[in-house]
């Protein structure tokens, strides 16, 4: 799969933008600050619905405007689908698909894309809050249903954590707690986090031979990568091993991880954990159980990734995680996502920048930024965009 036509309006710097590309690597080229993060920024935001750099669509408006508009014309052998997303300040946004109105939810799937940025080092030496929503955006593409999974999910864990809010306010008062509603949303919790753990549990089963090989092609010699699930749906999970202990063959770790791949098993532990931290949840008044509480856990050669690697090998572990769920993605559909380097190139050195253009030249569509092109291998086929003062030029 790849973009045949990107349009922007009134998105982040643009408030026009209409740019034609073919399949292979696509660079933009461009100071700091003259806006090619954000062309990359809304292609991506059409695999996702959401920036890889903030939280709030709002700040994809550009200022004065009152919406931002993605179109987009993605092309898949014969085929090919005409993409718009409205970003709609302080309301919800609107989605068309073929001139169609549907909900933005349903271009989910169309376009797949992984992206890594300079902000992916906090994948490794970040909290877990950042390898959560990792595993998440690749389980959204992989299977779109999960974003309603995920966003149910999110609406039980803010219903049920004002309950336990007030459940201890009552409690300080000496009066009943209302166990009918807290029994419920223990119920819900357990039914729709029971399936998000299931999920990321496999994902990362899936994920970790391609971090091994793709960290092992960035950086080579420069130890072994060990990538592991770590859920707090009970009191075990506290045994299992770190990451300077994992090893594929470990029979333990793999059985262990099995065990979260049965939804009804981890939804039965959760609602067990939820019974025994009931008291702690109630007094301080937040949700101790769940997948909102659980991490990614990394190592490398015989220490954990996070605190002990260096500056490079962090962002080689970033990179390699990003490319490990390009791999994965590209398994599990029929075409290639599209991949996405945002300023990659000005971190490695020269050997490793042409390992990684031997490792993204098979790729069906490649799209980069960088500060000059003097940073892009010599020898690596690339159709070059100059963006500078807000404007976007194809160079000849």
């Amino acid at each position: 799969m790849w973009l045949s036509d990107l349009a922007l309006s009134d998105f982040r710097s643009y408030p026009e933008a209409v740019l034609a590309f073919e399949p292979g690597i696509t660079a933009f080229i461009g100071e700091n600050g003259q806006g090619k993060t954000n062309l990359v920024e809304a292609i991506a935001y059409l695999a996702t619905l959401s920036s890889h750099r903030v939280a709030a669509d709002q700040a994809l408006v550009r200022l004065g405007g009152g919406a931002a508009v993605v179109r987009a014309k993605a092309r898949e052998e014969e085929r090919s689908s005409v993409l718009e997303v409205e970003i709609l300040a302080g309301r919800a946004n609107r989605a068309r698909l073929n001139r169609g109105s549907v909900k933005p939810r349903e271009l989910l799937g169309i376009v797949r894309a992984v992206v890594f940025a300079p902000e992916d080092l906090v994948l490794v030496s970040g909290d877990p809050s950042e390898r959560r929503r990792f595993l998440d955006d690749i389980a959204v593409q992989a299977l779109p249903r999960m974003a309603g999974v995920k966003a149910d999910y999110d609406k039980i864990t803010r219903q049920r954590a004002a309950l336990l809010k007030e459940s201890g306010l009552r409690a300080r008062r000496g009066e009943n707690i209302d166990e009918v509603s807290l029994g419920v949303w223990n119920e819900r919790l357990a039914d729709v986090g029971a399936q998000i753990v299931a999920h990321r549990a496999r994902l990362v089963r899936a994920l970790r031979p391609h971090v091994t090989e793709c960290y092992a092609q960035i950086a080579p010699g420069r130890g072994t990568t060990h990538v592991a699930y770590r859920a707090n749906v009970d009191d075990r999970s506290q045994d299992i091993p770190g990451p300077v202990q994992l090893e594929e063959s470990d029979a333990e770790l793999l059985a262990l991880e099995e065990e979260l791949f049965d939804i009804a098993q981890v939804r039965s532990r959760l609602l067990g954990q939820m019974e025994r931290m009931r008291a702690k949840e109630i007094e301080r008044g937040v949700n101790l159980v769940g997948p909102h509480r659980d991490d990614l856990m990394l190592g490398l050669g015989q220490l954990p990734a996070r605190g002990f690697a260096s500056h490079g090998e962090t962002w080689s572990y970033a990179l390699a995680l990003r490319l490990a769920s390009w791999h994965l993605l590209k398994e599990d559909g029929s075409s290639d996502p599209l991949l996405i380097l945002d300023d990659v190139f000005a971190e490695l050195d020269v050997n490793r920048r042409a390992r990684l253009a031997e490792l993204i030249a098979p790729v069906e569509q490649v799209f980069i930024t960088v500060a000059v092109g003097d940073e892009i291998p010599a020898d690596m086929p690339v159709r070059r965009f100059t963006v500078a003062g807000g404007t976007v030029r194809a160079e000849s």
